[in-house]
Parts: C-alpha cells; structure tokens; sequence
C-alpha cells in the first residue's frame, strides 16, 4: 500500500537522482516551483496532501524517466532501501569537445563508441548509455567554464529550452539551448551571448542530445 511518506521521498529522490532540488524538478516539468515544497505537503490543519497523477507523469516526462523507475524509488521508500532498483552506474565515458568531431566515436543515434574515450567517476548516478563532455575554453561562458563536464544522455527525451549537444554531418560539435525543431529545420540559441543563434537545415544534423547535468 501507498503511503503519503514514501510518495513524497520518491519525488525528492527523482529530483536528486537527476541533480535537481524539488522546486527545480518541479520547474522543469512545467509546474510551479512550490508545487513540491515541504510546506505544501500537509494542509493548514495537518491533513497529508498528495500529490496528483498529473505532476508525476509531468515530472517523469520532464526527467525522461519511467513509471516503473518512479514506483521502484516508493517501494525502496517504504522498505527501507532507496534506490535499491535501477542501481546506475557512477562512472561514465569522458571525450573532450575538441576530439568529438572527430570520427568513430559515436553511433549514428548519438551513443558512445569505439576507443579513446577516457572513464570518470561521478558525484551522482548516470543512466546507461550517458557520457561526458568536457568544456574546452571559454566560448560556453558563463553558464560552463574550462574543464567542466556536461553530462549527456541520448536516450533522454529532449524539449523546447533544453540544453543540448549537436552534432552536424560536417562534424561539428556544439552545445546550445534547443530553440525550435520542426521536420525541415533546428533552430538553436547560443549558451553564451556573445556568439549568434544558429539555424540548421534537419538533414544537416546528425543527432542531438540532451545535457542533462553539468559536473562542475
């Protein structure tokens, strides 16, 4: 059985599992970033106040989750064991931006493969299939600086104001903020405003991925 506890340690869990405090997944799932606070969890007279089926499919949508995972953080909650389920990895493959253009190191979906990649450890756990990218220079300034590691996951489903990383036929690899994707064309903003939005022809595009956290 369900309880009001564990429902609400499961969505704290959810956000932390995705390097987010609770009004930050709240705000990415479109919701307001109260929604999730401690102070809402109980009514002015003490009564438990659930959360609705609406906020967690948006919650599970905007991290790119599953139901399955979510219920598997409630039934660590009540046993005692969080996160005991779909225990990920805390390491991942690491390419520096510079030699992502290059040839042989990804699939046509966006995935890692072939040799050269180095492996980091990560403060936080990462799904199967995710990679790091380390910032070289300054052209990401200010959100990323030199030597951060933006954390990509090509499975995660990828939304309007996403940051993104691109990579074209030509070979170019860029991180942006995904403005606009329609059949014929990508239209992406810049992360740092001194270089110009970009419009790609889709055809253009090899794949694109979602950042979803940077280790900085």
């Amino acid at each position: 059985m369900l309880s009001h506890a564990s429902v609400w340690a499961a969505i704290d869990a959810l956000a932390d599992r995705y390097s987010l405090s609770a009004s930050g997944l709240a705000k990415r799932a479109g919701l307001d970033s109260t929604a999730f606070n401690k102070s809402k969890r109980l009514s002015a007279d003490g009564r438990p106040r659930w959360p609705s089926t609406e906020s967690i499919a948006k919650i599970i949508e905007a991290t790119g989750s599953s139901l399955d995972e979510f219920l598997a953080l409630i039934e660590g909650m009540q046993n005692g064991q969080p996160g005991r389920h779909f225990a990920r990895a805390s390491s991942v493959p690491m390419l520096g931006f510079a030699q992502a253009g290059a040839g042989g190191f990804f699939d046509d979906a966006g995935f890692p493969v072939g040799h050269g990649w180095d492996l980091i450890e990560l403060p936080a756990n990462a799904r199967e299939g995710a990679y790091a990218l380390q910032v070289q220079g300054d052209s990401m300034l200010p959100l990323y600086r030199d030597g951060d590691m933006l954390i990509v996951e090509p499975a995660a489903p990828v939304h309007r104001g996403d940051r993104v990383v691109v990579k074209t036929t030509a070979g170019e690899v860029m991180a942006k903020v995904l403005s606009r994707r329609t059949a014929e064309k990508i239209e992406l903003l810049s992360l740092n405003e001194a270089h110009p939005p970009r419009t790609l022809p889709a055809r253009e595009v090899e794949w694109l991925a979602r950042i979803v956290w940077a280790s900085q």
